[in-house]
């Protein structure tokens, strides 16, 4: 294991500066929740073909959705209608926003119409597995600081926390030659964090994946409220199929030192098979994890008999 890079503490420093927050003394101090995170019993993940209405009738305690009813500026949910889904008949809800800081996506209230891959410098190739998704430089300060933009919208719109994905496009990087890829994400997410606790000290962010950065900084750990894993019993070669044991059994083992650090630990397995989610659901809650199973579309509003948590 490496201890963080100090020029990598130096990108944080100087982005603070940037934003104003240094000085504030708020780096490695815990957020205050407005709901304990260690209480999740359940979850939802959607991030399309979103009904607030329908998904505040349900009795997840945590839900993960887009800020916005189509992804755009111009469907962006308003304060209210996140206060109403969280202080559903059905219980209170943690509401998290999905933030994607790994890639820029073209439907985004940031893009820019003359933006190509190589202008600016920053944005890089297309996805080709995801229309309008752009690899992105994410050490890069401009990018950093629409990140950070975006993070105060989320925060204007009274969402509970963001929950932050493509966290493990520092491999790409590693493996093109950049050695400093996985503390730069690292730094990343900490400057996110002391940027959001300034503004809404509650504020809380959840990762998605890339548990692997604990090898590179145990005190990764201490920058996030909590970690969702894809794939780690059905999705990792294909939706439906089951992920291979040793795959399932080296995730358990980093996600494990989330949870012994009081983190809740979230899992997401694609598969549609009555038996194979039923399977998900008892191996993720054997290991004290907390289980949803979807397709990866995530444009549905799943209930599955047997695991729904109004019935708890």
């Amino acid at each position: 294991m490496s201890k963080r890079h100090p020029i990598q503490r130096s990108a944080v420093t100087a982005l603070l500066v940037w934003t104003g927050l240094w000085g504030a003394g708020l780096i490695g101090v815990p957020s205050p929740a407005r709901t304990d995170p260690a209480e999740i019993g359940s979850f939802l993940y959607q991030l399309q073909e979103i009904d607030l209405a329908a998904i505040a009738r349900t009795c997840y305690d945590l839900v993960v959705i887009d800020y916005s009813a189509d992804g755009s500026e111009h469907g962006e949910f308003a304060a209210e209608q996140i206060a109403k889904l969280a202080e559903s008949p059905t219980g209170h809800k943690i509401v998290l926003a999905y933030l994607s800081i790994g890639e820029a996506e073209s439907y985004r209230f940031y893009w820019k119409p003359e933006w190509r891959p190589g202008h600016p410098f920053w944005l890089d190739a297309e996805n080709p597995s995801w229309d309008g998704n752009y690899k992105v430089r994410f050490w890069v300060a401009e990018w950093q600081r629409i990140v950070l933009r975006y993070v105060d919208r989320l925060i204007d719109a009274g969402f509970h926390g963001a929950y932050l994905d493509l966290i493990d496009a520092y491999q790409e990087y590693e493996a093109r030659g950049r050695d400093t890829a996985a503390t730069e994400m690292i730094a990343f997410v900490e400057a996110i964090r002391v940027h959001a606790l300034a503004r809404d000290p509650g504020f809380l962010l959840f990762v998605q994946n890339a548990a692997a950065l604990l090898d590179v900084d145990p005190t990764y750990v201490e920058l996030v409220d909590g970690i969702g894993q894809e794939d780690i019993h059905y999705g990792y070669l294909g939706d439906d199929l089951m992920t291979p044991p040793a795959v399932t059994a080296h995730m358990v083992g980093r996600l494990d030192r989330f949870l012994a650090a009081g983190k809740p630990v979230l899992t997401i397995d694609y598969a549609t098979t009555p038996t194979h989610i039923d399977r998900a659901y008892v191996a993720a809650r054997a290991n004290g994890y907390v289980a949803f199973v979807t397709t990866r579309a995530l444009d549905t509003l799943v209930v599955h008999p047997g695991h729904d948590p109004c019935a708890d």
